[in-house]
C-alpha cells in the first residue's frame, strides 16, 4: 500500500503537534509493510534526510509566511504527489484541506485528519479564520474518510456536517527515566524543584498567564521549553515579560536527551492553553508520571485528570493557586501507576497505527 502524506512541516526534530503524530504514525506505517512518501516544508529542514526509519521524505520550496506557506506547499504538494500514483492520500489539519476537491478531481483518494478547529487560534486574523472554515468544509465535503483525534472533535464535524468520522487520538511512547541530569546543570535547575511547561510561543498557548500566575510561586523555577515558529511582537512581548523574572528560563526548542531530562526531573507540569486539538505534550508528561495542572478546556478534560487540577483557562489568580498548591505535591506511587496504564493502554502509538491501517483498508475496497 502506498501512502502519500501533506500537512506536516516535517520531521524529525521539527517543533508542533502534527509533526511528532506523523513522525511516531508513519515510521510505524512503513514498519507494517506501507510504503510512505511524506511530503515536508524545505525551510524547515536544517540537515537533509531523504529516508527516516522507512520513511520517504520529500522537500517541497514554499515561503516561510504562516499566512500563505501552508497553501503554497499543499497545492505544489497535492501535484508531486499525484506523480506517486498513491493508494492513499492523506492530508493533516484544516488548512492543508482546502486542496482535498483538487485531489478528488485528480483521481486520488483522500483520509483527512481533523487535529482540531485551528479557525480558533488567536494567532489567525479573520481572513486566516474564514480560510481554515472553509478548509474545515472542503474536508467535510470531499474526504472519502476523515480521522478526528479527539471524541470532542468528532461530534463536533457530526453535528455541523452531519460526516461520520473514525475516532483516532494522539499517542505517546512511555519513556525511560533519565538518570542523567545534564540540561538541569545547563540552566541551573534542581531535580523536583522547578515546573515545566512545553509549547510553542503564541497567544493560544497561554503561557503569558503562566508566567503573570508564577510572580506569586516562591522557592521554584519555570522552565519554558518551546519557540516561536517565526519571531513576531507575541514571541518578543512573551520573551521580555519573562526575562524580568530571574526563575523563570526560557530555553527555546529542544527535543532529545536534553528534553527527556527535563521531564524526566520536573516538579510540575503546566499546559495553560486556550485552544487545542489532543495535547501531546500533556500526554508526554503524563506518561513521565509527572503531577500535572492544566486549564480547563475539552481537550483537556479529555485526558481524565482530577477536578482540582483544572483551572479556568486564562484565570491567573487560581493558576497561581493551583501552582502553590501542587509544586511541592508530586503523585503518589498508586496515582502515577493508574496514569502510567491509562496512557499506555488509550494512547499507543502501535495500536493508533494499526487503526489507521484499518481506515486505509476500508477505503482502497470501496
Amino acid at each position: 500500500m502506498k501512502i502519500a502524506v501533506l500537512g506536516t512541516r516535517g520531521f524529525p526534530n521539527i517543533q508542533g503537534g502534527v509533526e511528532t503524530h506523523c513522525e511516531h504514525l508513519y515510521t510505524r506505517l512503513a514498519g507494517l509493510g506501507c510504503e510512505v512518501i511524506v511530503f515536508i516544508r524545505k525551510p524547515y529542514v536544517k540537515i537533509p534526510v531523504e529516508l527516516y526509519k522507512g520513511v520517504k521524505l520529500v522537500s517541497l520550496c514554499c515561503p516561510r509566511q504562516k499566512y500563505f506557506e501552508t497553501v503554497v506547499h499543499t497545492f505544489t504538494g497535492i501535484f508531486a504527489a499525484r506523480r506517486y500514483n498513491p493508494d492513499i492520500l492523506h492530508v493533516h489539519a484544516l488548512g492543508p484541506s482546502l486542496c482535498v476537491p483538487l485531489a478528488r478531481l485528480l483521481g486520488m483518494k483522500v483520509v483527512v485528519t481533523h487535529h482540531g478547529p485551528d479557525y480558533k487560534r488567536k494567532k489567525w486574523n479573520r481572513f486566516a479564520k474564514t480560510v481554515l472554515r472553509l478548509g474545515e468544509f472542503c474536508a467535510a465535503r470531499f474526504a472519502h474518510r476523515i480521522i478526528a483525534i479527539s471524541v470532542r472533535i468528532s461530534r463536533d464535524v457530526k453535528e455541523k456536517y452531519g460526516r461520520d468520522t473514525e475516532v483516532i487520538p494522539n499517542g505517546v511512547e512511555l519513556p525511560a527515566i533519565a538518570g542523567t541530569d545534564g540540561a538541569l546543570k545547563r540552566y541551573g535547575l534542581v531535580r523536583g524543584r522547578y515546573i515545566l511547561a512545553v509549547a510553542r510561543l503564541v497567544p493560544e498557548k497561554g503561557l503569558h498567564d503562566l508566567v503573570e500566575s508564577f510572580a506569586a510561586v516562591e522557592g521554584v523555577k519555570l522552565v519554558i521549553v518551546g519557540k516561536a515558529d517565526q519571531e513576531d511582537e507575541y514571541s518578543r512581548f512573551l520573551q521580555e515579560k519573562a526575562g524580568r523574572n530571574k526563575n523563570i528560563v526560557m530555553a527555546g526548542f529542544l527535543n532529545g536527551k536534553s528534553l527527556q531530562e527535563l521531564y524526566s526531573h520536573a516538579g510540575l507540569f503546566v499546559l495553560p492553553a486556550y485552544y487545542e486539538g489532543l495535547p501531546i505534550v500533556l500526554l508526554e508528561a503524563m506518561s513521565y508520571g509527572l503531577s500535572c495542572v492544566v486549564s480547563d478546556i475539552a481537550a483537556n478534560r479529555e485526558l481524565g485528570l482530577a477536578d482540582e487540577r483544572y483551572f479556568p483557562a486564562g484565570d491567573v489568580k487560581v493558576l497561581a493557586k493551583r501552582l502553590k498548591e501542587f509544586v511541592n505535591k508530586p503523585l503518589s506511587g498508586q496515582e502515577k501507576q493508574e496514569q502510567l496504564r491509562r496512557i499506555e493502554k488509550e494512547y499507543n502509538w502501535d495500536t493508533i497505527a494499526r487503526q489507521t491501517m484499518k481506515v486505509y483498508k476500508t477505503l482502497i475496497k470501496t
